[in-house]
C-alpha cells in the first residue's frame, strides 16, 4: 500500500514536468493510420505513452508484468533467500547462496519479467557465480546455460499455474 502511494506521488510530480515537454508532431512525422508507433528508447513497436503509465497506476490490475510468470519466478527463486523484490519493475534478486554439496561456489540470481504475455521472451534469468579462493570470493561471471534452464523452469511452472487456473474455472 505504501509503495503504491509513493509511486502515485512520484508520478504526480514527474508527469506534469514531462507533459510540459510534449509538443504536437508535424504532419510529416505524425502517426499514419495502420502504422505502429516505435519506441525511441527501445526501438520496438511495443512502446508505451506516458499517459499509459499514469493510467496504469490507477488501474485495478496494478501489475505491469505477467502475473503467472511473476508467481512462477517467485516459486522458483524461493529456494534461495530473496534480497530484493520489485513487483512494479518485475525483478527478483536473490542473496548469494551456497549449496551444501559445493562449499567453494555460490550462486546469485537476477530474474526479470519483461512482458505481459506468457511467452519465452517475457522472462530473463541471470545466474551469477563466485568461486572461493582461500577466504575470498572471486567472480566467475554469468552461467548462461543455467540461466536458460531456470527460464525454462519458470515458464513450465507458469504453464502449470495457468492450467490449474483453467481447470478450477471449468470445474
Amino acid at each position: 500500500m505504501a509503495l503504491n502511494q509513493r509511486l502515485t506521488g512520484l508520478i504526480a510530480i514527474i508527469y506534469p514536468l514531462l507533459a510540459g515537454c510534449i509538443t504536437t508532431a508535424p504532419d510529416d512525422v505524425a502517426e499514419r493510420p495502420g502504422e505502429k508507433s516505435v519506441s525511441i528508447l527501445t526501438g520496438s513497436a511495443d512502446g508505451f505513452k506516458m499517459s499509459d503509465l499514469a493510467e496504469g497506476a490507477q488501474s485495478s490490475n496494478g501489475m505491469p508484468v505477467n502475473a503467472l510468470l511473476w508467481r512462477a519466478a517467485l516459486d522458483i527463486a524461493s529456494v534461495v533467500p530473496l534480497d530484493d523484490v520489485d513487483t512494479f519493475g518485475g525483478s527478483i534478486v536473490t542473496e548469494w547462496h551456497q549449496s551444501e554439496d559445493n562449499n567453494n561456489q555460490r550462486l546469485k540470481l537476477a530474474i526479470f519479467i519483461i512482458g505481459r504475455e506468457l511467452r519465452s521472451d517475457a522472462i530473463k534469468v541471470h545466474a551469477y557465480l563466485q568461486n572461493r579462493r582461500g577466504t575470498e570470493w572471486i567472480d566467475a561471471g554469468r552461467d548462461e546455460s543455467l540461466g536458460r534452464k531456470l527460464e525454462g523452469l519458470v515458464l513450465a511452472r507458469a504453464r502449470e499455474l495457468r492450467s490449474t487456473i483453467v481447470f478450477e474455472t471449468v470445474n
